[in-house]
Order: structure tokens, then sequence, then C-alpha cells
């Protein structure tokens, strides 16, 4: 299924304040959390991997219109609207 421009504009939105991935041999798992509500979603490691790549395909799009995205990943950066279980250093 391909969805155009105006399918996105008229699907509700939620907003995603964390993601946090795990994985098994046979499939990977990828939580998006907003608040206190979350949703799971399960990838066979192609799709991950054709995710990954997806991602990384759109964000050089937005980056060549937009400029370059500075950031920097740390697993320790809490949410301004995260509530719950903040991460940790031991994290």
């Amino acid at each position: 299924m391909t969805l155009t421009a105006d399918d996105f504009k008229n699907e509700p939105k939620e907003f995603c304040e964390s993601v946090q991935l795990a994985y098994t041999p046979e499939y990977f798992a990828m939580a998006c959390a907003s608040g206190s509500a979350a949703i799971l979603y399960a990838l066979t490691p192609q799709h991950a991997k054709r995710l990954a790549q997806y991602l990384t395909h759109q964000v050089a799009e937005y980056e060549k219109e937009h400029g370059a995205i500075t950031t920097q990943w740390n697993p320790n950066v809490v949410s301004p609207v995260q509530r719950m279980n903040p991460p940790t250093d031991k994290s």
C-alpha cells in the first residue's frame, strides 16, 4: 500500500517522544512512546534494515532542503514530556 501526501494529511497524528528497540534472532521490536502510552511494532530483520535505510534516505532529503540537522545520540536524554521511568546513567 502506498500512501499519498493527502493520505498523510488526513491521518491522525501521534507525537513520538521516545523510541526503544530490542531484538531476538527472529525479529526486532520497536516501541514508540508518548507519555505513558506506547505502541509496540515487531519487524523482521529485513524490514528493520529497510526502515533504517528509508530513514537515512528521508533525513538526507530533509537536510538537502532545510540544512544539516545537528544532534548527537544520547540514550539518557529525557524528553520534557516524559513522566515515567526516565533514563538514568545506569540505563
